[in-house]
């Protein structure tokens, strides 16, 4: 494309914060320590985990570059970014979640294949830019259309990076039509992040985020927008992102027998604390986050200290520390809320936290039972254990 290519290789990466916890160096994946997930409701963009399945994209020339709706459209058009900001602009606050949050401590059950996540491959941010509603009217394709004049059930993305998965040609996902153009799902074509122009690791100069499912939808730096018959072939919708039962293994797993993952479960984690921590006895703050797909609110967050004998509710907010209500029209139904209740902390604790969504989906308390090869939506019971500072201490003596 014109204006914005893909290396070859990775001698043009842009700079990252130094505290991040590098998974893979190439492709780039890292997340934060999870202590910094806590710090702010809004996630800082240098503090927001990168996702990447090759060199990131560069810009040459931001006049030139465009990006072109086609497909089963009757009049496919190319867009400047200029056109893209003439449309009316949308702030919509989101939490982008990768499919493999949590995989590590999955792997611990049985190898998973995939990047080793800890708890933090996840961020909160207030993603502005046009609606993808209001683009498809562009082509003609009128709000909450399911399928379009010539047949289109589907909208593709289609990325300018490059893959290995993809034999060397661009990562691409698609969602439904249906979600595409309806204005209250909130998909966006998004330019900036966090108030500011969208940067080079999160997909500038355009990206989609589809709130409220997993983020291998939300597509970086954008090449074109496809009105498609069929759900996209690429191999991160087919050969990837699939949940597959426990059973399951590389000798007899068949792709074609699930569909692409769409939304994220319920899931919560604690931040505060990692595990095997040292702290000493008596009250603590425990504090975390959590989050549900679909736009499904949190109804409540569970912690225990005895290693799931008692329970007690955790205090849920979201921005300027208000208490959140679910459904309540002053919240943010895409984003996460952050947790926090205090304790008194007997010797060598198990920590537990588990989250309710509004819909009464429950978190899974083990994980074997939604063990998957992939690695992918482990969402079971958080769990922390910490040690006596006193003890750890008498033992060094």
């Amino acid at each position: 494309m014109p204006g914005l290519r893909a290396p070859s290789d990775y001698s043009e990466e842009p700079p990252r914060h130094p505290s991040l916890k590098i998974n893979a160096k190439e492709p780039f994946n890292a997340e934060p320590p999870r202590s910094a997930l806590i710090l702010s409701y809004i996630t800082p963009v240098d503090m927001f985990y990168k996702r990447n399945h090759g060199p990131i994209p560069i810009i040459d020339d931001i006049e030139s570059y465009r990006v072109s709706i086609n497909g089963l459209v009757e009049n496919p058009i190319q867009l400047s970014m200029d056109d893209i900001r003439k449309l009316p602009k949308y702030n919509v606050t989101a939490t982008l979640q990768c499919a493999g949050n949590r995989r590590t401590a999955m792997s611990k059950t049985r190898t998973v294949k995939g990047v080793g996540w800890d708890v933090a491959a996840l961020g909160n941010a207030t993603w502005g830019g046009a609606k993808l509603s209001d683009v498809l009217e562009l082509v003609g394709i009128c709000e909450l259309t399911s399928v379009s004049s010539l047949g289109g059930k589907h909208v593709e993305f289609t990325s300018v990076d490059r893959c290995k998965e993809e034999n060397g040609g661009p990562y691409k996902a698609s969602i439904p039509l249906g979600r595409a153009t309806n204005p209250d799902a909130d998909v966006l074509l998004a330019y900036e992040m966090n108030g500011e122009v969208i940067n080079r690791d999160h997909g500038y100069p355009l990206r989609v985020v589809v709130p409220g499912i997993i983020g291998a939808r939300s597509v970086k730096w954008l090449d074109s927008i496809s009105i498609i018959a069929e759900e996209c072939q690429g191999f991160f919708m087919q050969r990837d992102y699939k949940m597959f039962p426990p059973s399951v293994n590389w000798e007899n797993i068949n792709w074609a027998t699930r569909r692409p993952q769409m939304d994220f479960p319920v899931q919560c984690a604690i931040c505060s604390l990692e595990d095997m921590s040292v702290v000493k006895q008596g009250k603590i703050s425990i504090c975390g986050y959590a989050v549900s797909g679909g736009g499904r609110g949190i109804e409540r967050v569970d912690v225990s200290v005895d290693g799931g004998k008692t329970w007690m509710e955790a205090y849920k907010y979201q921005k300027s520390g208000v208490p959140y209500v679910p459904e309540d029209t002053s919240s943010d139904k895409w984003a996460w809320v952050l947790f926090k209740v205090e304790a008194d902390i007997l010797p060598n604790a198990e920590i537990i936290a588990k989250a309710v969504d509004t819909a009464a989906n429950v978190q899974p308390e083990n994980v074997d039972v939604i063990w998957n090869l992939r690695g992918i939506l482990n969402t079971s019971w958080h769990r922390v254990h910490v040690r006596d500072a006193s003890q750890v201490a008498h033992s060094n003596l």
